[in-house]
């Protein structure tokens, strides 16, 4: 076989070509966000220019979340007036991403819309959502802003009420918002003899605990405390569960695959790492202190 002499000079395009080939197969660095499977990977410092992301309006940073809008986390049903853990925190992260009060805009999220796969017509969404594997199929998820603690509330008059412990919950006739991780604790750590009431807001599921459909309600800590002495004072804290592994948070949750999850990341680490979120649940959720420990 004849072997052509080949030419000294190549074309542009074939050296163009080459080098994205020879770039293509090059090692990754295992501490990149490709070669760690992290996503939003033009979230890095250099890709964070404060108020110039690559939002879904220019200049805009949206933030979804559901309503109503409860209490403690936001205040009458307002979460643009800062007000309330949530809409602090909200606030705190858009600021540390460049966007002020003024140039955040809200959006009403459905829970179960929010955490669901497709398109989002937010930037981020805050709305007390667990982050889970399970969930991240689907979406997003910033770091975590807040450790969450599952409880149980049950009506004062109600054999659930002197609960000692997980075993004595057994037979009681339970219930939780579906979707949520206080229903997963229901169905997982409690393991009740009789299937729970399930409600698509917690509005339905205090209004079945305070009429009687049910005798205890699954909530997070900081919502117990503020249903029993706020909304159903007929009701009260009958405690806590223990936290497993890591932990349960509360994150951020994003578009899946968003360019802007390593920014809002980079942006809730850095209110954890100078005191903000601390602050912030100290001035909010400063009620949701102690409740006993169900074993």
């Amino acid at each position: 076989m004849t072997l052509r002499k080949p030419s000294l000079v190549l074309s542009l395009a074939a050296l163009v070509a080459a080098a994205g080939a020879l770039s293509a197969c090059a090692p990754q660095d295992p501490k990149s966000d490709a070669a760690s499977g992290a996503s939003g990977a033009a979230g890095t410092a250099a890709g964070c220019a404060p108020g110039a992301l690559a939002t879904r309006t220019a200049g805009t940073l949206t933030v979804g979340t559901d309503k109503p809008a409860y209490d403690p986390w936001f205040t009458e049903d307002k979460p643009e007036n800062g007000k309330g853990f949530e809409s602090a925190v909200a606030y705190a992260v858009a600021e540390k991403l460049g966007y002020p009060k003024d140039k955040v805009s809200w959006v009403v999220a459905p829970f179960g819309k929010a955490t669901a796969p497709g398109a989002k017509d937010f930037d981020f969404d805050i709305n007390q959502v667990s982050i889970s594997n399970e969930r991240k199929q689907a979406v997003d998820f910033s770091s975590g802003y807040y450790d969450v603690r599952q409880a149980v509330i049950a009506l004062k008059n109600s054999k659930a009420a002197g609960a000692k412990s997980i075993a004595d919950l057994k037979d009681a006739k339970l219930g939780a918002q579906v979707g949520t991780t206080s229903l997963d604790t229901i169905t997982g750590t409690i393991k009740p003899n009789s299937q729970p009431a399930v409600f698509d807001s917690n509005d339905l599921a205090k209004a079945a605990l305070k009429n009687g459909q049910i005798e205890a309600l699954v909530v997070d800590l900081p919502t117990a405390f503020y249903i029993t002495g706020a909304e159903v004072p007929e009701a009260q804290v009958v405690g806590q569960f223990e936290a497993l592994g890591r932990g349960e948070q509360f994150g951020l949750v994003l578009d899946k695959g968003s360019k802007l999850t390593g920014c809002v990341t980079q942006a809730v680490d850095a209110l954890r790492a100078d005191g903000t979120l601390a602050k912030l649940e100290k001035q909010w959720l400063s009620d949701a202190v102690s409740a006993p420990v169900l074993k």
